[in-house]
């Protein structure tokens, strides 16, 4: 990897970790594994776009997916929610996992159905 693409990743990773402070001070505390949801789900929406526009090698894609949407989504935080939800309400907790899981597939399949050019037919 050269010094310039992790330059970009570190600078995409703050501007993607603010973003996710902000959406979490947007959203009461009490909801806040629906704030992990809510990024987890507009990030691989988001991803799968740029996955079906931009090449892997592009420095914008590694600045924007790898950086940004990487600092945005995060999984560290919906597994520790999860853990901590799960003493209080263990069904709700299942319904988190099993949404953030199924919605992030097919918000990223989304995506990419969404950005990939398609031919015209006759």
């Amino acid at each position: 990897m050269s010094l310039r693409r992790l330059l970009l990743v570190m600078m995409g990773g703050s501007l993607g970790t603010a973003g996710r402070l902000l959406v979490g001070l947007a959203i009461p505390q009490a909801a806040g594994v629906v704030a992990t949801l809510l990024v987890n789900v507009v990030g691989a929406l988001l991803i799968g776009i740029l996955a079906a526009r931009l090449p892997a090698s592009s420095d914008l894609r590694v600045f924007l997916a790898t950086g940004i949407l990487g600092g945005f989504t995060t999984y560290s935080a919906f597994a520790i929610g999860s853990i901590e939800l799960w003493h209080s309400a263990p069904w709700w907790t299942i319904a988190l996992v099993v949404a953030s899981l199924g919605l992030g597939a097919i918000a990223a399949w989304g995506g990419l159905r969404l950005a990939t050019p398609r031919s015209i037919e006759r």
